[in-house]
């Protein structure tokens, strides 16, 4: 991918931890993702990749460590735990999109109304004005024609671009996007991942967690390889897909590129 990240640094992970009980699930993250940069996390399950971006949007709040999102530590709140402050959620929803393997939508609302119920519910925007955005960013994603159309009635890939258009309806910073493709038939995949192409095209700052490996090759700005609840290495795609240093990511590497 040619396109030069933009200048400073949207988020930063000093040292974070992350543990389930006795099971620590990440052990001590370091990572630096700069403006309009595209960074692709790959692994193996278990890995702690989906781990990471709950704890970037703090759905789970890492015990230690340090969360910088555009400078302010989104992990230290007035004496409460990582996460527990009311403002620091309120700042991090605001600016940091996710989409998950499962759709979640409102089975009971149609595509248009679950754009639109975040914006008018978290942000505060008219209902015109909901509508508008929603109806616009379901088109940029194909879906001009299904705008009142329930979830039932869409394809997988469809609900997926709805979810894509929902998160984006926030006007966020940063996206997440885990592995949003598993849960789809093959022929859907595609839609999907052409989505996310032009995100990237645009300067959208992204952090992916991806199992399809040319994607990642062909999109992502730096592939990080993680193992064991750690980022065992990170570079350039053709550095870590042509060159890998570690034997971890050789072996990785050599199994899922083999299929």
């Amino acid at each position: 991918m040619s396109r030069a990240p933009g200048a400073g640094t949207m988020l930063e992970l000093r040292g974070v931890h992350k543990r389930f009980g006795r099971l620590e699930v990440l052990r001590g993250i370091d990572l630096e993702v700069r403006r309009a940069e595209v960074v692709c996390v790959l692994g193996p399950s278990g890995s702690g990749k989906s781990t990471l971006l709950r704890c970037v949007n703090l759905l789970e709040p890492p015990e230690e460590g340090e969360i910088l999102l555009e400078g302010h530590d989104i992990c230290k709140g007035p004496g409460s735990r990582a996460g527990e402050a009311g403002w620091e959620l309120d700042y991090v929803r605001q600016r940091v999109g996710i989409v998950f393997q499962q759709f979640n939508l409102f089975p009971h609302k149609t595509a248009l109304q679950n754009v639109t119920l975040a914006q008018e519910k978290v942000l505060g925007r008219g209902t015109q004005e909901a509508k508008q955005k929603g109806a616009s960013l379901l088109e940029r994603v194909g879906l001009a024609d299904k705008l009142d159309e329930y979830p039932e009635r869409l394809s997988g890939g469809q609900q997926q671009r709805v979810a894509i258009a929902r998160a984006l309806a926030m006007d966020p910073h940063v996206m997440l996007f885990d592995e949003v493709t598993s849960a789809l038939d093959p022929e859907l995949v595609k839609e999907v991942l052409d989505v996310i192409r032009e995100l990237a095209a645009e300067g959208m700052t992204m952090i992916l967690v991806t199992h399809e490996m040319g994607f990642a090759r062909e999109v992502a700005d730096r592939i990080v390889f993680m193992d064991e609840g750690q980022i065992v290495e990170q570079g350039r795609p053709a550095d870590v897909f042509d060159s890998p240093r570690e034997e971890r990511t050789k072996r990785f590497l050599g199994l899922v590129l083999e299929r």
